[in-house]
């Protein structure tokens, strides 16, 4: 009796034309490349110069900061198959305990207290879904409400029932933070901004996002933003990381290797509510000097969005928290972008079309070319734009990604789903 074998298929990737055009590894880079090339077209046909000022970048990136922070924490705690809705909530404790620890002891405390504020509820997640095994969602959600509808606003009943210090049940005292202090990037900041000024075209809109980002830079800016790569470090590159990165994966699996899941799960749910607090510190220290009811504006729902976004990657979720804080500053900034920006979209949109006509996905790429028409014949018949549909351009970007890449998209396999010691394989 013969047995007949059937071949078995490597599991190798399918090349697309981008990855014959572009190696993977560089196609991260040359999109970010291509985007900006794009940006500086637009910048001289739709006569927009801020587009690729300075200034704008470098009050793009104090926006950018609590999205990103948040889209971090989302990631620690996903990576360990734990959902964490409730970015939103912590990031609202980590506004209110930084801004009182900041009024009481200064801005560096106001820092660290934020962020222990938001570790407390991420502290608070963990018990509810890892020891208790309620349902991941519900209990963000609760968190959500908890700290919107009424811890905060409690809080600031009791610390600031004094009317003598300026604060209410909607606000804090005013925060100085004059202490964190700002600094140049040496030789860099001053020669980029001497060439942004000679208005060279091209090289001075080079010139001007590398000013910006280089220059009068907040220390607190510098911290956050070196969390990123030490994020790559601590879950790619070590023990610790490679255990809860299992976790996330297959818990049964890890725990059969002696790997204590709970724990993996109660460090990245905390370590993700303690990085969602120092958004919300930041969101205070940085950009408003006191805190507010309602501050957060759903930053965190966002930073959650650009972690899907980043494909649950430190430097994805530091590119897509950079595009909703650019276009934010934007909208803030410079009211009569919107009509060029509806140029950068139908651009976008246009060549989003090309790429799917490469891959044969034919309704798609009409969808899309169509979109991408609509938008070229709106910005060649209008003038004038409310400066309100610029705040929808990151989102439409975000759509745009997880309809036609979600392909490249790979949460963690285990994400969301419940787990309890000793369960099987």
């Amino acid at each position: 009796m013969s047995i007949v074998q059937t071949p078995i298929e490597p599991l190798i990737p399918s090349r697309t034309p981008l990855d014959r055009l572009v190696p993977r590894k560089y196609q991260t880079l040359a999109v970010g490349i291509a985007l900006f090339l794009i940006l500086v077209f637009v910048r001289y046909v739709a006569n927009v110069p801020d587009l690729t000022s300075g200034n704008l970048f470098n009050a793009a990136i104090v926006l950018m900061l609590p999205i990103m922070l948040a889209g971090l924490g989302g990631l620690w705690s996903e990576r360990t198959g734990v959902v964490n809705i409730g970015l939103e909530g912590m990031m609202i404790m980590g506004t209110w305990f930084g801004a009182w620890a900041g009024w009481h002891w200064g801005p560096w405390a106001g820092a660290l207290g934020g962020a222990v504020g938001g570790g407390l509820f991420g502290l608070v997640h963990a018990v509810a879904t890892v020891t208790f095994g309620i349902d991941q969602v519900v209990s963000g959600v609760a968190i959500n409400i908890m700290a919107l509808g009424g811890i905060a606003r409690f809080l600031s009943a009791v610390a600031y029932k004094d009317p003598s210090t300026g604060g209410s049940a909607t606000q804090s005292p005013q925060v100085n933070v004059n202490g964190i202090g700002t600094f140049d990037v040496p030789f860099i900041a001053n020669w980029m901004g001497a060439l942004e000024r000679k208005k060279i075209p091209v090289i001075s809109d080079i010139a001007g996002p590398i000013h910006g980002l280089t220059s009068e830079v907040n220390w607190l800016t510098l911290i956050a933003l070196l969390l990123v790569p030490l994020t790559w470090f601590i879950l790619w590159r070590t023990k610790l990381g490679l255990r809860m990165r299992s976790v996330g994966e297959n818990p049964a699996a890890a725990e059969s290797l002696g790997v204590g899941v709970y724990r993996m799960k109660y460090i990245g749910v905390i370590t993700s509510g303690m990085l969602a607090g120092f958004g919300g510190a930041v969101l205070v220290l940085e950009s408003a000097g006191i805190y507010r009811e309602g501050q957060t504006a759903g930053r965190g729902f966002i930073g959650l969005a650009a972690m899907i976004f980043g494909n649950w990657r430190p430097a994805g979720v530091l590119g897509a928290a950079g595009l909703f804080g650019y276009a934010d500053t934007l909208r803030l900034r410079n009211p009569d972008s919107p009509h060029g920006l509806i140029l950068f979209i139908a651009i976008l949109l246009g060549i989003a079309a090309i790429y799917l006509l490469f891959r044969r996905r034919w309704f798609p790429a009409a969808a899309v070319g169509v979109l991408s028409l609509l938008a070229f014949i709106s910005y060649l018949t209008t003038k004038q734009v409310r400066p309100e549909f610029l705040s929808f351009t990151p989102h439409i970007v975000t759509l745009l990604v997880l309809a036609f890449a979600a392909q490249r998209l790979r949460p963690p396999a285990a994400d969301g789903k419940p787990y309890r010691r000793g369960q099987q394989i």
